[in-house]
């Protein structure tokens, strides 16, 4: 009987320091540093800096994370799931306000964002001088004329995403940046359309991985016909705020022009 206690106490011992360990996964506040190059990037913008943080969902931006990345971005991309049901507009309110503090701030809709009342919703994003890309795009230019576009579409689980709309405006030869919270979009998106990159989250990374599996892919950056594909890990977890295996990160990532291209990972700032 002794031996049965032990045999007990031990393995609560081991899924209580489980748990801590996925809780600590789960609230990490640590950026990746990224580098990309691409050959039709535009010479003349020299180096342009992203902020991307995704699924945010209960989590409060951590001001430490702020301070980390503070003048280090041209801009700020909200990559989707910003909030969920349940989560006031007050805690929204904070968190964006935060993230404007690191520049100019861009968001597309994720498939939670959709469980809160959207006029007030959208309203204060308004108010803070947050760029909803619902299907549209943006376009930066260089002192020397050169430009490049960001392209936003709205999120595909409400089948509202009209990529073909958003890039309206923008011509093949353009280099274009696409943002959509779920990355299923890269099967909607052509050879003729030329679209670089693509940025995304939505998938946590798996959010709990056992033995390396899980529900879906864990996120990174891979090549995708002629897209390169960013996919984030997120920031904030659903159902519970746990992660094994899918730390959560923000993103950093500098894009440049390279005649030969490429995708490096630098330093890791924060936790």
């Amino acid at each position: 009987m002794e031996i049965f206690y032990v045999i007990v106490s031990v393995l609560f011992l081991i899924f209580a320091c489980l748990l801590i360990y996925m809780y600590k996964e789960a609230h990490t506040d640590r950026t990746i540093v990224h580098q990309l190059s691409f050959p039709d990037f535009p010479v003349s913008f020299n180096r342009w800096s992203i902020f991307l943080i995704s699924d945010i969902h209960r989590r409060t931006v951590s001001e430490k994370m702020i301070a980390n990345v503070k003048d280090k971005a041209d801009i700020v991309i909200i990559g989707g799931d910003l909030a969920e049901k349940g989560v006031q507009l007050q805690q929204v309110e904070e968190n964006v306000r935060r993230l404007c503090k690191l520049g100019p701030t861009y968001f597309v809709w994720g498939n939670n964002d959709y469980e809160l009342e959207q006029t007030s919703y959208r309203e204060l994003l308004m108010k803070l001088g947050v760029i909803i890309l619902d299907n549209r795009s943006v376009q930066f230019q260089s002192p020397l004329g050169e430009a490049f576009f960001l392209v936003g579409v709205d999120d595909l689980s409400t089948r509202g995403d009209h990529l073909q709309e958003a890039l309206r405006k923008v011509k093949n030869t353009h280099f274009k940046i696409l943002v959509s919270h779920d990355p299923r979009i890269i099967r909607s998106v052509t050879t003729e359309q030329n679209i670089q990159l693509l940025l995304s989250g939505h998938t946590h990374g798996g959010q709990i991985r056992i033995f390396g599996f899980g529900p879906y892919e864990k996120g990174g950056v891979k090549k995708v016909g002629n897209t390169t594909l960013f996919v984030s890990n997120g920031y904030g977890t659903t159902a519970v705020p746990l992660r094994l295996g899918a730390k959560a990160e923000t993103h950093l990532i500098t894009i440049r022009h390279s005649d030969s291209g490429g995708v490096e990972k630098g330093e890791i700032l924060g936790d």
